[in-house]
């Protein structure tokens, strides 16, 4: 089990006022947009066949890759990687499936309010239709049933969402917006029923040193927040007593960032100091920007954790990178600087 937890990292300097910025006014990074979720699975054409078949996304790029390149952008020694890109509507994922060497499975204990948690969110025009799709394949639920946020939570009113699992045990969210919330893309006239990816959610321990890395360092923009709490929040997160702190994170271009802090409970499993790229449980994020290298000397004075043996030039186009590397946020979840 995943035990050992990974300390806060504080991030240090002059760099990391607390205010909020314009997007990209006076940040030490200069993100162009949010890029795909990469998802690390354990059986390719399984993962493929799910997220094909049942969520209609549509495959765009199968390789692989190897080589010393691959083994320092992903911090992992000996790494042969399936690399599988899938769209749907304007948003991606990545799915990557270490062939060599294999890491370990989720935590059969994991819960919501585990600090490792990561969804993508996905829209969906209607929630019923949707939700017996998910039934007719079977899948694993991690919500008791589809839930209708509350009409005294301003912000959040009137939005149903839906909880379940990928078969190696991701998290995932369908989620339907009423009229006049969200993007102004899921309320436009459309036959699909699975719409594309409106953000993907993080556990984060604290709100407050998150922004300051999210927003102060790497220059993203608050769009939204809420507090969340209730019988509805209960049965969603499947966790009892979920009071969240909800804020979400936009770049120009591109699916948000949610911070998801639980006020309570407060015991959710931190990240493990040894997680690594092959284990199930990780996940990364890409920032696109337009100069990796340069990117990358604002995070190292932020004393901020890479994964990446520094900024890596990448020759094999299986990732479909030129360069990019991996750093840390404060809890230990993996973001992916790209440059493509």
């Amino acid at each position: 089990m995943l035990r050992k937890t990974l300390p806060a990292l504080w991030l240090v300097g002059a760099v990391l006022s607390a205010v909020p910025r314009a997007l990209g006014a006076d940040s030490n990074v200069q993100v162009r947009s949010v890029g795909s979720i990469v998802i690390t699975v354990s059986d390719m054409d399984r993962a493929v066949d799910f997220y094909g078949r049942v969520l209609t996304f549509e495959k765009v790029t199968d390789s692989e890759a190897a080589g010393g390149d691959v083994e320092r952008f992903f911090g992992v020694f000996g790494s042969r990687v399936r690399v599988v890109r899938m769209k749907l509507g304007d948003e991606s994922i990545e799915l990557v499936q270490f062939l060599a060497p294999r890491g370990r499975p989720i935590p059969v204990d994991s819960r919501s309010n585990d600090v490792w948690f990561q969804h993508i969110a996905v829209i969906v025009s209607d929630m019923d239709r949707a939700y017996a799709i998910l039934r007719e394949n079977k899948v694993e639920f991690a919500s008791s049933e589809p839930q209708r946020l509350p009409d005294w939570n301003k912000n959040a009113a009137g939005i149903r969402a839906f909880y379940f699992k990928d078969p190696d045990e991701h998290p995932v969210e369908i989620l339907q917006f009423p009229e006049g919330k969200g993007d102004p893309k899921w309320h436009q006239s459309n036959s699909r029923l699975f719409l594309g990816i409106d953000h993907t959610a993080i556990v984060v321990s604290n709100t407050d040193a998150s922004l300051k890395f999210y927003r102060d360092l790497l220059g993203l923009q608050i769009a939204g927040e809420s507090e969340n709490y209730g019988t509805e929040q209960e049965h969603l997160n499947n966790v009892f007593g979920a009071h969240l702190r909800i804020t979400s994170l936009r770049a120009s271009g591109g699916p948000g960032i949610e911070l998801l802090e639980y006020l309570s409970p407060r015991d959710g499993h931190r990240i493990s100091v040894d997680e690594r790229a092959n284990d199930m449980v990780h996940r990364e994020t890409e920032l696109e920007v337009s100069d990796a290298e340069a990117a990358l000397a604002p995070l190292r004075a932020a004393k901020a954790t890479l994964v990446s043996s520094g900024d890596v030039e990448l020759h094999d186009r299986a990732l479909s990178l030129t360069r990019g590397f991996v750093v840390r946020d404060p809890d230990g979840h993996a973001i992916a600087i790209v440059q493509r």
